[in-house]
């Protein structure tokens, strides 16, 4: 047999296999007898597929348009119409190209393209497809045996709106056919590195990054070991000297702890308390949410695992693009994120709203008994705006991080929300049905200013003042909405030495207190109106680090006070 003749044979024949399903049919070349009642020729079922009128002998050109037309009535989908899965293999593309010269130099036609114009497709359109698909000259003997077990963080190619016109092209471009609604191109999961397919569609792709130094990363801007902080953010400790650091002895104190092989927790949580170092506060916050192990021989492992694992459910999710989302969830989490930090530029750029929308979608779908609520996407800020600024040089509030690497943003998004995650875990009775969190905070917040402040507690209760009018925002968001994005950072070092369970919630309410009894003279000087209106603005827009300090240690004496002495409240 030819070289010709020996390329067209299926797979299964040539590796003297049977196909699944097959059956001996005899060959049909009269036209006519297409034409012919199709209810008297057989139907063979087999591995899920309906074959009418099936004919494996070569037909010419001119025969080919006349082929769908034997099939009349409708059939289960062929391969080539299943919805296209989230993983997609590496293949060889020079030997692909190599394969597809060789078939053109024996005066075969044109590589097969596979068409999804029409429901119903001849047997010899299915089988060329298999061929394709399960070509032993595709190169799946390169694919390394290891690679899935690699420990590197992964980015997902996500599906844009476009289509690419040719099936023949080794690697894929920045499109798709798919006729839902695309992520935007804007999206760190959309690779500028696509991997060859042997597909026409643009699949969800999960591949080990690369991270081009000259090329892809701004000149300027980012940390010169952004490989090492990337892959084990412990790293960055190795390459900071305290000395240069605003304050060397607290900066060289936490590097003692957290160079341990095993972190003392506990001893972190202490110097935690009074802040933590800028430089650190990445390996820090990561270690008391306890997303980043204690066990520094596991960390590159575990953070390449929950990493890939944030990639995938992206990449599920958004597999038919945003028409395939939970349309009233998506748009509620579309249109607050706008609306989060309004007066802070890194919140209001596309690339970055486009993080935390993934973020808080993600999380809403994986935890039903809450979903979405207005106000957690207030508290995804502070984490991303920390682990942002672990990684470059500029002031994160004015940063464009569609400046930065498809990897690094990946990285930055997938940590972001597995510390959201391990945060709301402490607190998610805050966002249940009727919110009895929320319910019994402002119920301990107003016995507390009852007991601190009797006159000012009188004032608002002749004035018609309910607590939850109020303090009801406060606990939702964590008095984000009534300080600067840096002072609530530096309340939160505090929060997470006290634990990320009883800081979010316990002290929280003691931070409350201390806060509302600060503006005592100005609300006992007001009604009803002048009080609901300085609540709404208060003079917090000029706070610093030493204001919230002051705050937090009030906040301390007042916990010292009743917090183990609950008949106190009564």
């Amino acid at each position: 047999m030819d070289e010709h003749a020996s390329t067209q044979r299926s797979f299964w024949r040539r590796h003297g296999l049977k196909f699944p399903g097959s059956v001996s049919i005899a060959p049909n070349n009269n036209p006519s007898s297409q034409d012919t009642s199709s209810t008297t020729e057989p139907k063979v079922v087999g591995a899920r597929y309906n074959y009418t009128s099936l004919v494996t002998t070569q037909r010419s050109t001119s025969q080919q348009p006349h082929i769908n037309d034997t099939i009349k009535t409708a059939a289960p989908m062929l391969p080539s119409q299943y919805p296209t899965s989230s993983h997609s293999l590496s293949f060889s593309s020079k030997k692909k190209k190599k394969s597809r010269e060789a078939l053109s130099a024996s005066g075969s036609t044109a590589v097969h393209q596979r068409s999804t114009s029409s429901p119903h497709k001849s047997f010899d359109a299915f089988l060329k497809d298999t061929n394709d698909e399960w070509s032993d000259e595709l190169g799946y003997e390169n694919i390394p045996k290891g690679a899935s077990s690699t420990t590197h963080v992964t980015t997902i190619h996500s599906p844009s709106s476009s289509s690419s016109s040719s099936t023949t092209t080794p690697q894929l471009k920045a499109s798709s056919p798919l006729s839902s609604p695309p992520l935007p191109s804007t999206s760190p999961f959309s690779s500028s590195h696509p991997l060859p397919s042997t597909s026409p569609s643009h699949k969800a792709v999960v591949s080990p990054p690369t991270i081009q130094k000259s090329s892809s990363l701004p000149a300027g801007g980012i940390k010169a070991d952004i490989e090492q902080r990337i892959e084990d953010p412990t790293n960055i400790i190795k390459n900071i000297d305290p000395d240069i650091t605003r304050d060397p002895a607290k900066t060289k104190k936490f590097k003692d702890i957290l160079s341990q092989p095993n972190v003392d927790l506990a001893a972190l949580k202490r110097i935690s308390w009074s802040g933590i170092p800028r430089e650190y506060r990445l390996v820090a916050w990561q270690l008391l949410l306890g997303y980043l192990p204690c066990n520094s021989a596991r960390r590159v492992t575990a953070l390449a695992q929950k990493r890939k694992e944030y990639s995938d459910s992206v990449a599920a999710s958004y597999s038919r693009g945003t028409a395939g989302l939970d349309q009233a969830l998506w748009h509620q989490i579309h249109i607050d994120i706008p609306r989060t930090n309004p007066g802070v530029p890194l919140y209001q750029y596309e690339a970055t709203q486009l993080c935390l929308e993934r973020i808080l979608y993600q999380w809403a779908i994986r935890h039903p008994a809450s979903g979405y609520v207005q106000g957690i996407n207030d508290l995804v800020t502070p984490i991303f705006e920390v682990f942002l600024s672990a990684y470059i040089d500029d002031n994160p509030e004015d940063y464009d991080v569609s400046q930065l690497d498809s990897t690094v943003l990946s990285v930055i998004e997938a940590d972001s929300f597995w510390c959201l995650s391990k945060l709301l875990d402490g607190i998610q009775d805050n966002y249940t049905f009727a919110q009895p969190g929320i319910q019994r905070q402002v119920a301990t917040l107003k016995d507390l200013v009852s007991r601190i402040d009797a006159r000012l507690a009188n004032h608002l209760q002749q004035e018609g003042i309910q607590f939850i009018q109020f303090a009801f925002r406060w606990m939702n968001c964590l008095l984000m909405r009534e300080m600067p994005l840096k002072c609530t950072v530096r309340m939160w070092d505090t929060y997470l030495a006290e634990g990320s369970s009883e800081g979010f919630s316990e002290f929280h309410v003691y931070v409350c207190a201390a806060f509302l009894v600060k503006w005592s003279e100005q609300l006992q000087a007001q009604d009803f109106q002048g009080i609901m209106i300085f609540l709404q603005q208060l003079p917090t827009q000029d706070w610093n680090e030493k204001d919230v300090e002051l705050l937090l240690s009030e906040a301390y004496m007042w916990k010292t006070l009743f917090h183990n002495a609950p008949s106190h409240l009564k």
